[in-house]
């Protein structure tokens, strides 16, 4: 395993890019119905190998060849969920790293029952969610609003931190300025991005899809985490600021954010890269 350290570069972020780009790691994603298209897109175009297998019959054997595991519970219902604690289990046995997304979190009884139905199988390697989210899943009273956050990156802090030392793992709250935590208590600030992306379906969702590609083939998983979402985030800046000097709008930014997944260049990467680490 790589060491673990609190000195992140761009080239070290990059160099992750280029292994998910090079090893084209197979991605198993539960997700939900919404996003399902364009998650499996958005990791092709990153490179990735995704599989989308939920079937009880098989969910077990395709968590066990898979390099990662990505759990979504944004259209949750029972089948689902079952098919979900099954591959967690068989992932967390086999070492295999798994990423949480609690979509809604703390918006129904039902929802948070799910996520704790999950979580007793075990912990994933990486909750990533919107700052209501986080706090709903750390046991915190945050009201959400469907899937949107009704609390701000700085509320969910603390809640991070105390769900990553109860999980051991990593903890990614997402928001203009993105937070990544672990366990031993290394902290990164990401401040890319562009709003016209959380004005379209499943971006929210695919980030925690790139985030499980990159923990399947970069072993410290919050390094992992880091370099997807700044990845994602400096995509996000390109694709949009260029649809917008076309005179396009969102529909077009869905494309041009697949576009620039396959085709962004490590120049352009490093000089918008907005990168803060805490000592």
């Amino acid at each position: 395993m790589a060491a673990q350290n609190n000195l992140l570069s761009p080239a070290d972020l990059w160099a992750d890019v280029l292994a998910v780009r090079t090893q084209r790691p197979l991605v198993h994603s539960i997700t939900n119905l919404v996003v399902m298209n364009f998650n499996a897109n958005v990791l092709l175009a990153m490179g990735a190998s995704p599989v989308m297998a939920h079937a009880h019959e098989e969910v077990a054997d395709m968590a066990a060849i898979a390099q990662a595991l990505v759990l979504n519970i944004g259209t949750l219902e029972p089948y689902w969920i079952s098919s979900m604690c099954q591959a967690l289990k068989v992932a967390a046995a086999r070492g295999i790293p798994s990423v949480l997304d609690p979509v809604g979190a703390g918006a129904t009884r039902y929802r948070n029952e799910s996520i704790q139905a999950i979580l007793d199988q075990a912990m994933p390697t990486v909750i990533r969610g919107n700052a209501s989210e986080i706090m709903s899943v750390a046991g915190l009273a945050a009201q959400t609003r469907g899937v949107d956050s009704s609390a701000t990156v700085t509320d969910a802090l603390q809640a991070a931190r105390e769900l990553a030392a109860r999980t051991s793992g990593v903890v990614c709250v997402s928001g203009p300025v993105d937070q990544v935590l672990d366990a031993g208590g290394r902290q990164a600030s990401l401040a890319n991005g562009h709003e016209w992306m959380t004005r379209i379906t499943g971006v929210g969702c695919s980030a925690t899809a790139l985030v499980g590609a990159f923990c399947a083939v970069q072993p410290d998983a919050w390094r992992a985490t880091v370099s997807a979402m700044a990845y994602l985030g400096v995509v996000g800046e390109v694709a949009a600021q260029a649809v917008q000097a076309k005179g396009q709008g969102v529909g077009s930014l869905q494309m041009a954010l697949l576009d620039q997944l396959q085709l962004l260049e490590e120049a352009t990467f490093v000089q918008r890269l907005k990168l803060t680490v805490s000592p």
